[in-house]
């Protein structure tokens, strides 16, 4: 089962990969939300909001301490604020770093998934993780997505 989470938060096989669809974005497009008023999000909305949502879900996890953010605001990127490369990567890093905190934590064979998080409202260790994979999934095919409408996708 671990063997098989791990591939799921990975990515692949029926599902895309991030590297997939984060790779050759071209920069002037990262920030463009296509079809204005259609309620499109940008890439770049669409990354953050996918690095807050796992953030959110890996420590609520693991930190009794931990304080969601407010629902939905908190969920997504402030608009109207210019993108910067800082913030462009700051993104894409951060989002990287916690998939690999997510895949220790499967791999940790001390954890049982099937077990109740202490303190998780009666949520299990698996299912945080099938979330964060589910989620994952959804936000990735509407990067690529944007991608076909805007012109930069290849696949």
């Amino acid at each position: 089962m671990r063997k098989n989470l791990i591939e799921l938060l990975r990515g692949g096989q029926a599902h895309i990969t991030a590297k997939e669809a984060f790779s050759g974005i071209k920069p002037e497009l990262r920030a463009v939300r296509p079809a204005a008023g259609a309620g499109l999000h940008s890439i770049y909305e669409l990354i953050e909001h996918l690095r807050i949502a796992q953030e959110d879900i890996l420590c609520y996890t693991l930190d009794p301490l931990w304080k969601s953010p407010d629902w939905p605001d908190g969920y997504w990127p402030s608009t109207g604020k210019r993108l910067t490369e800082e913030k462009w990567d700051s993104a894409i890093a951060g989002f990287f770093h916690d998939t690999k905190v997510l895949i220790g934590l499967v791999q940790d064979t001390s954890i049982d998934l099937n077990a109740k998080i202490p303190h998780g409202n009666g949520h299990t260790y698996l299912r945080e993780i099938l979330l964060v994979a589910d989620h994952n999934a959804y936000h990735l095919a509407q990067i690529v997505l944007i991608r076909k409408l805007l012109g930069n996708w290849q696949g």
